[in-house]
């Protein structure tokens, strides 16, 4: 049986939208379950692609796809909006991350096991086959063709064949570790020297080399040790993104504490203080764009844009009670369209102002 959780657990699942990605756990499908998707249209007018579309991605075809967190993964082919769910095949309908590798299989980290699509049929992986835990948060195949998959349960790496677990070793921090969630792998990124970033939620960010760790926390300069993600910018330096640990605490009264922006020069921390939403507050994705743009999530203030210069504000609304969604998730198309995954749906950048995009549309 899996452990339940607490008050301020249940708590933070229903204020971070990231982490109800991945948090509640269902039962998995065996491995080597091939089954053939139905892949049926949508009809109905007007439905947002997902309550929470918590990932975006486009494969090597061109085709779009929307990790939602309780209707599968949506998936558009420039005409058609399709959509793959448990009853075709997938271990769980919460799909927070994916990949493709390079022989064009997609992978689908679910709140219930790892998933192989080849295109036509699926093949699970759960703790089962060795597979470090069965809530996935994150998956990245680096540049040596290594699959790294970051859990609730710490990190592993797979061969095709074999999952290894990979062990990280725990700093020396200040801060109170929440025990829920202190082997949730928020992050794992590949700089462009070959560098693994590793970020595990209350102890900050592990950087690995191939051979050796190096540590930072907050003590170092980070705004919180509870990190979010990680980017390169083209200049080289590290962009860490954080939420307020405090938002964890059970007393209402004490849900306050640092958060937010920081850049790391390789000397120096830089926070933005006077930044609105950027500072002392919940900042989720960082994604870099092909002109070297970094797009800024956050749960309240928007998404944000950093040209090297300075932070530009893009409100995002929704079109009926114009109230904000919290952003969580962004891509760049082929053709520069900008994607924004959101608490409420689906969104699309025109001419500077955000568009929603649902079941009908409009996708030109």
């Amino acid at each position: 049986m899996r452990k339940s959780y607490t008050l301020s657990r249940i708590c933070l699942l229903i204020f971070v939208i990231v982490i109800l990605v991945t948090s509640c756990k269902g039962q998995s499908n065996t491995n080597e379950e091939n089954n053939t998707p139905k892949q049926q249209s949508i009809k109905e007018v007007g439905s947002q692609i997902g309550e929470y579309v918590v990932e975006t991605f486009e494969d090597s075809k061109g085709n779009l796809w929307f990790g939602t967190l309780s209707k599968g993964v949506a998936t558009y082919d420039g005409e058609t909006l399709t959509y793959l769910t448990k009853e075709d095949g997938l271990p769980s309908n919460r799909v927070g991350s994916m990949v493709e590798d390079r022989h064009g299989n997609l992978w689908f980290g679910t709140g219930a096991g790892l998933s192989k699509y080849d295109g036509k049929t699926f093949t699970n992986f759960t703790t089962k086959d060795g597979l470090c835990d069965d809530s996935i948060s994150n998956l990245l195949i680096d540049k040596k063709g290594d699959f790294w998959i970051g859990t609730w349960g710490g990190v592993c790496k797979f061969n095709g064949h074999t999952f290894t677990s990979f062990t990280i070793p725990t700093p020396t921090i200040q801060t109170t570790i929440n025990e829920d969630t202190k082997n949730w792998i928020t992050q794992i990124y590949e700089d462009t020297k070959g560098n693994i970033w590793i970020s595990r939620d209350g102890y900050g960010v592990c950087k690995y080399d191939g051979s050796t760790f190096t540590h930072v926390t907050k003590m170092d300069g980070l705004a919180s040790n509870n990190v979010q993600d990680i980017q390169e910018d083209k200049q080289g330096a590290m962009w860490f993104s954080s939420r307020v640990a405090e938002k964890d605490h059970p007393n209402p009264n004490k849900r306050q504490g640092s958060g937010g922006l920081v850049k790391y020069d390789g000397e120096h921390f830089i926070s933005f203080p006077d930044i609105e939403g950027l500072s002392r507050n919940d900042v989720y994705q960082i994604y870099r764009d092909s002109k070297d743009i970094l797009w800024i999530s956050t749960i309240s203030n928007g998404m944000y844009t950093y040209n090297g210069e300075r932070f530009t504000n893009y409100p995002v609304v929704d079109p009926v009670t114009k109230k904000p969604k919290a952003v969580v998730s962004f891509l760049e198309d082929r053709n520069g369209t900008i994607w924004i995954g959101c608490a409420g749906g689906l969104f699309r950048l025109d001419a500077g102002a955000t568009t929603n995009i649902t079941t009908k549309g409009p996708w030109k």
